[in-house]
């Protein structure tokens, strides 16, 4: 079993996503032997009205539940956004969030967003943070968008013990708090691994080392990102096939409740 926490389905306003329908990513899947897949829109990224994208996913999801599992992207700043968190979790069934601070235009210390999670927290639902979208290095020249400062997440984390994070396409965690053993953080939160690496300075073995195996799940980051570079990292990661079987699926049914 192999359940990938970090995928997406629909368009994206700046580049070409292929495998972004739910039949084409499935495929891509089957080809990849990826069981399940956590998805969101890539197209409420960059809609004014991100709930648009909801609706799209939860239709594009139809009789694919069995794998493709949706969270909704909310942004705490647009008006109305408690009705469609409503409206995702309990009429588009939806398990989580995707929050994109930087794209929205808001912190995630702003009273807005600290509503939006203690609203899901208390519904159940996983809140999860891509660190970034795309590489810089790929971005249009029409935005430039940072990176979620790792200290920024370390202060949510701290505000919301009862909340369960999980923090996508992110890296230097070792760097920071959230990677380091006796932090003092509550163990709320989980990292996947898309963009950490496995060999030279070995980033994911020193979060086994310093979390525990059990706060690593996997994801790809696909469309955006080809499924491959992750298959990989697992495969060439010093750890026992126990730890790796947690790492593929185990941690990912535990976190999402499955």
């Amino acid at each position: 079993m192999m359940i990938d926490v970090n995928a997406y389905l629909g368009h994206f306003a700046f580049r070409r996503l292929r495998h972004n329908t739910a039949d084409s990513l499935l495929t891509l899947m089957d080809a990849r032997k990826i069981d399940k897949a956590v998805v969101s829109s890539a197209a409420a990224i960059t809609y004014r009205n991100a709930q648009a994208g909801n609706e799209e996913v939860a239709e594009e999801t139809k009789g694919h539940r069995d794998r493709l599992i949706p969270f909704a992207v909310i942004n705490p700043f647009y008006a109305g956004w408690q009705d469609d968190l409503k409206t995702c979790r309990e009429e588009f069934g939806m398990r989580g969030l995707r929050l994109y601070p930087k794209w929205h235009n808001y912190s995630l210390s702003d009273p807005c967003c600290r509503e939006l999670i203690a609203a899901a927290t208390e519904r159940g639902m996983v809140i999860s943070i891509p660190m970034r979208v795309e590489d810089n290095r790929q971005r249009s020249w029409l935005l430039n968008i940072p990176d979620v400062p790792l200290a920024e997440i370390v202060e949510l984390v701290k505000a919301h013990p009862d909340a369960r994070f999980l923090l996508l396409n992110g890296l230097g965690y070792t760097s920071s708090p959230l990677g380091r053993k006796n932090n003092g953080l509550p163990a709320n939160y989980a990292i996947e691994l898309s963009r950490l690496s496995a060999v030279l300075a070995n980033e994911l073995g020193q979060l086994i080392a310093n979390l525990g195996v059990e706060r690593l799940l996997f994801g790809t980051g696909m469309p955006f990102s080809y499924p491959d570079p992750a298959l990989v990292k697992l495969e060439v990661l010093d750890a026992s096939e126990s730890d790796k079987e947690k790492i593929r699926s185990q941690n990912a049914a535990t976190w999402l409740r499955l």
